[in-house]
């Protein structure tokens, strides 16, 4: 055999060999895009989630109106029946009449303590969804009026736990609190107490003064 032809069935050897791994190698489809791999229950998802967020949104503008408008029915009528508000100086009031009756005690009633209140409540974030039941969390800003004539501003923090209820979202429950170390009513009453306390020193000093100028002139 010639030299040519040696080399021309050696080059065919190599094309034969490597053929059927370079087709192998190739895909047998174009690689899958993030559209493709994507689920079909995404995006319907995605849209539902964005539903409950827009109506837990106005459930709060619902809530804040009700609030500063110390409209208890308008209130109560985004509580669940159930319940359990514990307030920020520690009661706990249980059920829709419980709510009630705690709100007229303090800025409804004859013996109420608060004139009149302003206050807004932020979320610190997105509600934290379960299902039908979702957590927030977030803070408050509150101008108070009290029946005493005291104003004071406080910033507290809130935690509120939601579910669907009869197809609508209801507050199920709302723990309310502010910083017992540094609050504007303990600021009061430390000042009170200084006032107190220099006015009894005074007090204490004349009453020295007197009592000592009756012994030198008895």
């Amino acid at each position: 055999m010639r030299l040519r032809d040696r080399l021309s069935l050696g080059l065919f050897g190599v094309v034969a060999t490597l053929t059927p791994a370079a087709v192998l190698a190739q895909p047998s489809s174009p690689p899958p895009t993030a559209a493709s791999t994507a689920t079909p229950a995404a995006a319907p998802a995605a849209a539902s989630a964005d539903a409950t967020h827009d109506a837990l949104r106005a459930l709060r503008k619902r809530i804040v109106e009700a609030f500063n408008a110390r409209n208890v029915d308008a209130l109560l009528a985004e509580a669940h029946p159930d319940i359990v508000f514990t307030t920020m100086n520690n009661d706990v009031a249980r059920g829709r009449e419980g709510v009630r009756a705690y709100f007229n005690k303090m800025m409804v009633g004859p013996d109420r303590v608060v004139e009149d209140i302003k206050i807004d409540f932020e979320p610190d974030a997105l509600t934290a969804l379960y299902g039908d039941t979702g957590i927030s969390a977030g803070s408050s800003d509150g101008h108070y009026k009290l029946t005493s004539g005291m104003e004071i501003d406080i910033r507290a923090r809130w935690t509120a736990t939601l579910v669907k209820h009869e197809g609508a979202w209801k507050v199920a429950a709302f723990h309310y609190s502010t910083n017992v170390f540094d609050n504007p009513i303990l600021h009061r009453l430390e000042r009170t107490a200084i006032l107190a306390g220099a006015v009894a020193v005074v007090l204490a000093l004349g009453l020295g003064f007197v009592l000592g100028r009756r012994r030198r002139t008895a």
